[in-house]
């Protein structure tokens, strides 16, 4: 269980969790029966509580990325947190929904792009837990590295392309995810720049989550919202934050629906990549 105090995992009680959401508040509030987990953590406070429900027989844990009242910028999220607070009540698979800019003519709105790798142009974000700096507990994790070859969930992109085209939304399998800082959108020469290195989606919270899961040994798999074309794709004034909001809200109820359809598939037992990719590192994280 969780102890509200530290963040921290009892072994001898159940999770409450073993799967994890990170999105707006619109992807539960349809479940009956969700309780809301206030979480502590050594990195501070996450997004928000966790609310806790029930997702065809599995225990989900969803967290809004930027608040119940979307109150943080993407480049104020306290990721870490969030990572942390997810594992702390037993969460293991994490599934992160986002609305991104598409970067080719065809990813137009509506479009949904499960990626299979990205690129960080991020500049300010805190992006690793193992920075040698000591917990608020004493504990000093060591500084190990960790393989991002692959960041993301086979298992979990399997799943999630599987659950799209079961809801007759047929996804874009693969590409390349481009965080930016934001939270301004990019320029006209910034997203002809993405296009020209042939990256697909353009977006500004898919890292360092992916990051963050993989050094807990978490899986992690991103589902991308294609909401508009980026600027230097198209003519016209260029995105604006209305019309980002205005097709997430068209699509947020199929896309729920791909999202309870992909947890409910996601294995009960992990034998991945993001499974094995703390094995034979002393981290001095979890008491090791």
């Amino acid at each position: 269980m969780a102890d509200s105090a530290s963040g921290t995992t009892d072994p001898s009680t159940p999770p409450l969790a073993d799967l994890g959401v990170i999105g707006g508040s619109g992807l539960y509030a349809l479940l009956d029966d969700v309780t809301e987990v206030p979480v502590q953590t050594p990195y501070g406070a996450p997004s928000d509580s966790l609310f806790i429900g029930e997702v065809a027989g599995r225990r989900v844990a969803f967290l809004p990325r930027h608040g119940r009242g979307h109150s943080l910028p993407p480049h104020r999220i306290n990721y870490r947190a969030n990572l942390w607070a997810l594992r702390s009540v037993g969460v293991r698979q994490v599934l992160g929904p986002c609305a991104v800019g598409g970067l080719r003519e065809e990813y137009g709105p509506g479009t949904l792009v499960v990626p299979d790798q990205f690129v960080d142009r991020t500049s300010s974000r805190v992006q690793t837990y193992y920075d040698g700096l000591p917990l608020p507990d004493g504990r000093l994790p060591e500084v190990v590295h960790v393989s991002m070859a692959d960041p993301y969930c086979p298992d979990g992109r399997r799943a999630a392309v599987a659950a799209a085209r079961g809801c007759a939304w047929e996804p874009v399998d693969g590409g390349t995810l481009v965080v930016i800082e934001g939270p301004r959108f990019s320029t006209r020469a910034e997203s002809r720049w993405f296009a020209a290195n042939g990256w697909s989606v353009v977006g500004m919270t898919g890292h360092p989550e992916a990051v963050l899961a993989r050094e807990l040994g978490l899986c992690y798999t991103s589902l991308a919202l294609v909401t508009d074309l980026d600027a230097g794709v198209e003519a016209g004034e260029g995105v604006t934050h209305a019309e980002v909001l205005a097709v997430f809200a068209r699509n947020v109820d199929r896309l729920r629906t791909v999202l309870f359809k992909a947890l409910e598939s996601l294995p009960g037992e992990r034998d991945c990549v993001c499974s094995h990719a703390l094995d034979g590192l002393e981290t001095g994280l979890f008491g090791q």
